[in-house]
């Protein structure tokens, strides 16, 4: 029912706001078709909050559920996508905000697609297609860069222009292939193929100048993400624009945000790089200089020292302590040589005492009989056997007449002894 207000007799806040919550209550549920522009799913609350944003005007309202009825759906939730909810319309009053309360949530049309694909960037996460640990770095100057794009093409060129405006050397190796299409995944995989099996392509280059989700839906393919992941060459995704987020950006080495942005990544700049060069030279310059200062120092200290600045009064010192040191060690050589002369002689005059021969000639003899055994005892001898004597100088051959034996042997023996 109409409110009766005027000027006069104007109605309170809460009274038009509860109004407005009866007329709404009296709409009962309705299916409402949007985009999930965001949600958000709080810690430690039952109700999910969301934004179902018109696809067409640009119009959008709040949307809530219980986190049951949002957990149930098959695929999951993603932002962006298409869905058609069964909703009571509610306000509240309190802050005079409108509102609709889910009851069914089913995806439709292009949010079937954004649920799919979420399915699988999950599962290819699992396999660890996306996995940082195997990205590898991109060569710092690639001689041949392969580059993966449609023919004539706003992407093409601003690679081509960007890469060699910032290294003109570089050589590019392009195949073309459908960016959009049914038939443009398999396409791009047979282009990835051909310039990974390219022994001279050192890095490889997806590029795409962006477009609707639709379109960028081949670069979500599972048959191309395995290929760029199974590649041996580097490959770098320059695929839409910051917004746009296919799953080739996941799996790719490296993602560029435009193809521009590619060319950035691929090759350094020629002018920054001669600047760095010229940066370090300068700074080779220095460290070298300061080197050579620091040493010039060390050596003019080194020459102010003493032995250095005038080395002959050192030598003059040293000369007469070597002189010194050579006739010390001259008297102590004659003085050991003469010491060992000393005990020379007295040991060969010890030798010859103890010698057999000195014994001899002091007269004695040394008898040997027929066999040639020594003769110690006269009964080891009988007259008329011939004997040996050995004397000091030479031998005698003599013929035993007679034997004594006893002590007038001895008395005999020592008679003649004295007699001679």
């Amino acid at each position: 029912m109409a409110l009766n207000t005027s000027l006069e007799h104007p109605a309170p806040v809460r009274q038009i706001a509860n109004a407005i919550s009866g007329w709404v209550d009296r709409l009962g549920a309705v299916w409402v078709e949007g985009q999930v522009a965001q949600f958000n799913r709080r810690q430690g609350m039952n109700t999910v909050f969301m934004t179902l944003r018109d696809t067409v005007a640009d119009i959008s309202i709040a949307v809530t559920c219980s986190r049951t009825v949002f957990d149930s759906l098959n695929p999951p939730m993603v932002e962006g996508a298409s869905v058609v909810v069964h909703a009571k319309p509610s306000f509240y009053a309190n802050r005079g905000t409108l509102s609709l309360y889910a009851r069914d949530i089913r995806m439709v049309g292009l949010g079937e697609l954004l649920a799919r694909i979420e399915r699988r960037r999950r599962l290819l996460a699992v396999e660890g297609l996306f996995a940082a640990e195997r990205k590898r770095r991109l060569p710092f100057l690639p001689a041949v860069v392969g580059l993966v794009t449609a023919p004539g093409s706003a992407a093409e060129r601003d690679v081509l222009e960007n890469t060699r405006r910032r290294w003109p050397a570089v050589r590019f190796t392009v195949r073309h292939a459908a960016m959009q299409g049914t038939g443009s995944a398999a396409e791009v995989i047979e282009a990835v193929g051909r310039l990974d099996r390219d022994p001279q392509v050192e890095v490889i280059v997806i590029a795409r100048g962006g477009g609707s989700v639709e379109d960028l839906l081949p670069f979500s393919d599972e048959g191309l993400l395995r290929a760029v992941f199974a590649a041996h060459t580097p490959v770098v995704s320059a695929i839409g624009h910051e917004q746009d987020g296919p799953l080739l950006d996941l799996v790719a080495d490296v993602r560029a945000s435009t193809p521009t942005d590619a060319a950035k990544l691929v090759v350094p700049d020629v002018s920054e790089e001669l600047a760095r060069v010229e940066h370090l030279r300068h700074r080779g310059r220095q460290v070298l200089a300061a080197w050579l200062a620091r040493e010039q120092h060390s050596l003019h200290t080194v020459r102010a020292r003493p032995s250095l600045a005038d080395p002959g009064s050192d030598l003059a010192r040293r000369r007469h302590d070597v002189v010194a040191l050579r006739e010390r060690a001259r008297r102590t050589v004659h003085y050991q040589l003469d010491r060992a002369g000393n005990d020379l002689t007295h040991q060969l005059a010890r030798v010859r005492g103890m010698s057999p021969l000195a014994t001899l000639r002091r007269g004695y003899a040394v008898v040997l009989d027929s066999h040639g055994r020594v003769v110690t005892r006269s009964d080891q001898a009988s007259p008329g056997e011939s004997l040996n004597v050995r004397v000091a100088e030479g031998r005698l051959d003599v013929v035993v007449t007679a034997v004594e034996q006893g002590d007038d042997a001895h008395t005999a023996a020592a008679g003649r002894t004295t007699d001679d």
